[in-house]
């Protein structure tokens, strides 16, 4: 019988789960849609029991072995549940949720400083600690994790709660220098300790599977990444200048350095040693494309996508995305979406193809951020876009190298697991890739692009900026 490692990847739209050799083939595979729901403007959340729900449909069935259990998970969401019973007692509150902007605006200055100097990171609403502080205030929880420690809770029949050293550093509240729960931070938010979970290293194992319809008891959990950390794992970004962007909902783009840096920083994985990365995050970008289509009556972004392939340009129409605010590296949560450029000409298409842009100059704006960024590996489902693809080279100016597999995140998770279990792997060095040369004619040409996007960005931003100084 052959073995397999069942790789879990949870994101925020869908649950993707695949049984992977010690080869890193896929022998099975299968997905579940997660709803997402908006009940007040900023607010996203999902059903924490529709969550678990679409992971156990997503399970393929397959006469493999399953011998370990490999998760990849959506980042900075959180959610609560009873310690006794194990009831999830509120929704998960999503990554995208900003109902704590005004609540983190309005928190000491030393706050912000403690935060980057001990995480890396910045206070943010994305961020896990402001949701933490509000579920528990909001609710009955007297345990709570982000969705790794949700799916953990799940798997093991309720008997562990524990998160991974990599999602725990994306709370604000974990020291990645020191790799522990802070004190400070954890005053600081007004989080008690005993309601979080047990960190662990990525590969340190994470209990048995109980009581789980469909799987037998006594699998082990092998290894848990983020998701974002398990694409640039399985990507083989290993060494500084090489950089991964993921193409999801939202957008990550990575970089490995060689130690923990102040500022931009985030643990990717805990393993014999630290691993850190130099990360930026976009709120909107498949998202973006989702909601184009939408306005567009397109049913899909597929058919967005072949709308904006049939012109060749957007003839000057910007698309600013700042559906939820912008993050990174503009960090403007008051910022708001944006149309601009548009004349008696514009067409659908036009603003079809301003929406594929608007996805490669985000990714831009974080790439020209990095000390050094030699090459870009793209993987994510919007990879699938030659249009998009292409369209990142020109503006990026160098090469973009595309995964034969789009979805690296359970793949990076299988292998870290593989390893661990003691099997060979380096699959990121047999995987091929396309390659997407930069085909814009001129430097001048492309620059003229990336000024109309900043024009566009500041016009959004100084506006937040000017509301903001009205109010007051």
């Amino acid at each position: 019988m052959v073995s397999a490692v069942l790789a879990i990847d949870q994101g925020t739209t869908n649950t993707k789960a695949v049984l992977v050799d010690a080869s890193g083939a896929v022998l099975a595979g299968g997905s579940a849609p997660v709803g997402l729901s908006t009940p007040r403007p900023g607010w996203v959340e999902q059903d924490a029991d529709e969550l678990w729900a679409s992971v156990l449909s997503a399970i393929p069935s397959s006469s493999a072995e399953i011998v370990g259990i490999a998760l990849s998970t959506q980042r900075e969401s959180v959610v609560g549940w009873d310690r006794r019973t194990g009831a999830a007692v509120g929704p998960v509150i999503g990554w995208q949720d900003v109902r704590t902007s005004g609540w983190c605006s309005a928190l000491p200055a030393g706050v912000d400083e403690l935060v980057r100097r001990r995480t890396g990171l910045r206070v943010d609403a994305m961020f896990s600690a402001p949701k933490l502080h509000w579920l528990l205030a909001q609710t009955s929880a007297d345990q709570v994790g982000t969705i790794d420690s949700w799916l953990v809770h799940r798997l093991t029949g309720g008997r562990e709660h524990l998160t991974e050293a990599g999602n725990a550093s994306r709370t604000l509240l974990y020291d990645i220098a020191e790799l522990a729960w802070s004190p400070d931070l954890l005053d600081a938010f007004g989080i008690p300790l005993p309601v979080l979970p047990e960190v662990r290293p990525s590969n340190a194992g994470f209990g048995v599977t109980s009581g789980v319809p469909g799987l037998r008891d006594g699998i082990p959990i092998v290894a848990v990444l983020a998701d974002s950390h398990a694409a640039m794992y399985g990507q083989g970004c290993v060494l500084p200048g090489m950089v991964k962007a993921t193409y999801g909902t939202g957008s990550s783009v990575m970089t490995p350095v060689e130690a923990f840096a102040a500022d931009g920083c985030t643990l990717a994985w805990l393993t014999e040693r630290p691993t850190y990365a130099l990360e930026g995050n976009i709120v909107s970008s498949g998202a973006a494309l989702a909601w184009t289509a939408s306005l567009l009556g397109l049913a899909e972004v597929g058919a967005l996508v072949e709308l904006a392939s049939t012109v060749p340009s957007a003839e000057g129409v910007v698309l600013v995305p700042a559906f939820a605010g912008l993050g990174a590296p503009h960090w403007d949560r008051e910022a708001r979406a944006a149309l601009t450029g548009m004349s008696s000409a514009t067409t659908r298409a036009h603003i079809a193809r301003a929406a594929v842009d608007a996805v490669a100059h985000q990714i831009c704006d974080l790439v020209e951020t990095l000390p050094v960024a030699e090459r870009l590996r793209g993987d994510g489902g919007a990879t699938v876009s030659s249009l998009l693809m292409q369209t990142q080279a020109d503006l990026l100016g160098r090469p973009v190298e595309v995964a034969d597999v789009p979805e690296l995140s359970a793949l990076g998770a299988a292998e870290l697991a593989w390893t661990t279990l003691g099997q060979p792997t380096g699959w990121a060095e047999r995987r091929t890739y396309r390659t997407f040369e930069p085909a814009t004619a001129t430097a001048a040409a492309r620059d003229d692009r990336r000024a109309q996007w900043a024009a566009a960005v500041a016009s959004v931003t100084a506006g937040a900026s000017g509301a903001r100084s009205g109010r007051r």
